[in-house]
């Protein structure tokens, strides 16, 4: 309240409005009373009972496009059928090695078998040996920031519910390096610092190397070095054309991402304080496209269609990415997916 404005700067006035700000306070406390003003029952909370049976229709038309994975025994994922014959996507960085089968909306379990996977998106196609699915319808409007997104399973009401909070956007790998600290005393990128354990140390580089080319792309200063290995993930490898003292050589090594307390200042801290509403999807980053929405799922209940409204797939659910964020692929990244593995599996056979 402004007691500086020109209508209060009569005793009167000023009065009259200290009355009025006082007389609000005692009402503060009140509000933080449960008997005065109560809590919203848990049945209705986003992931409540209540609410989730509002859905209830949209899991009826949704829930036998979806099958729950397991891998000897023990669920893994949801998978998302994509044709009438039984093929199915599903996240495949949670696809372990052993006996993998799947549950239906009829309760029943089915064997199931992997045909290939898109290590890029992280996507896998199997075959339920299954008949009776039905394939997912898939939306033609694009997603809308604020709109529904429900994530059905195999039950009569959906697993969650949440909005989209963000539309597709690229989403960036983990900062994935070779172990180099550069000498900063010139712009040429000339190694000062070899990092124990990651890629640069296992070639065999030393301190005073100096970087040539990255993947036969010349390099020139840092800058150059950085962003050409900006993009390169976890696992890939990458060659190096190095100079030492008067000679050039090739090296070959693993990009690797610092492990907890490799490295100062520890980069696995943001992580550590985003697993605190819950676990993270082992891979959440890595995407080049992914709809953002505020649903908390568990890792496992990624692989299945994030659906809208009419019960048509937006997208795929990729990965629990931070206590309060999930990923999707959107249904146009998915389907071209699909397709190249669809053509990959039939020059196979």
């Amino acid at each position: 309240i402004d007691l500086h404005m020109s209508s209060a700067r009569t005793p009167h006035a000023r009065m009259l409005i200290l009355a009025l700000a006082v007389g609000l306070l005692p009402t503060l406390p009140a509000a933080q009373n449960p008997e005065v003003y109560p809590a919203l029952p848990r049945s209705r909370f986003t992931s409540g009972e209540a609410t989730l049976s509002a859905f209830a229709p949209i899991s009826e038309v949704t829930r036998f496009s979806v099958v729950k994975l397991n891998v000897n025994g023990a669920t893994v994922a949801l998978a998302t059928i994509v044709d009438t014959n039984g093929l199915a996507l599903t996240k495949a960085s949670e696809l372990k090695p052993g006996k993998l089968t799947c549950w239906l909306a009829s309760e029943k379990e089915v064997a199931a078998e992997l045909i290939g996977t898109d290590e890029e998106e992280d996507l896998a196609l199997v075959r339920v040996h299954a008949g009776g699915l039905k394939a997912i319808r898939w939306a033609a409007a694009e997603v809308a920031i604020g709109q529904w997104a429900i994530t059905p399973g195999i039950a009569q009401t959906p697993q969650a519910v949440g909005i989209i909070s963000a539309l597709p956007h690229r989403i960036r790998p983990p900062r994935a390096l070779i172990g180099v600290q550069f000498d900063y005393t010139g712009s040429k990128p000339r190694i000062r610092d070899i990092l124990p354990g990651l890629g640069a140390e296992k070639a065999g580089l030393k301190s005073g190397d100096l970087i040539m080319a990255v993947n036969a792309l010349p390099v020139t200063n840092r800058d150059e070095v950085v962003e050409a290995l900006r993009d390169l993930r976890e696992g890939q490898n990458v060659k190096l054309r190095v100079q030492r003292l008067e000679t050039q050589f090739t090296v070959e090594l693993r990009m690797m991402v610092p492990r907890a307390g490799q490295l100062e200042g520890d980069p696995s801290y943001q992580r550590r304080v985003s697993r605190l509403g819950g676990e993270l999807s082992q891979r959440s980053e890595g995407f080049e496209q992914a709809i953002e929405h505020d649903t908390v799922l568990q890792p496992w209940l990624c692989g299945g269609p994030l659906v809208d409204l009419d019960g048509k797939a937006i997208g795929i659910n990729i990965a629990r990415a931070s206590r309060v964020s999930t990923y999707a692929l959107p249904s146009r990244l998915v389907k071209q997916v699909l397709d190249n593995l669809k053509t990959k599996s039939k020059s196979a056979t």
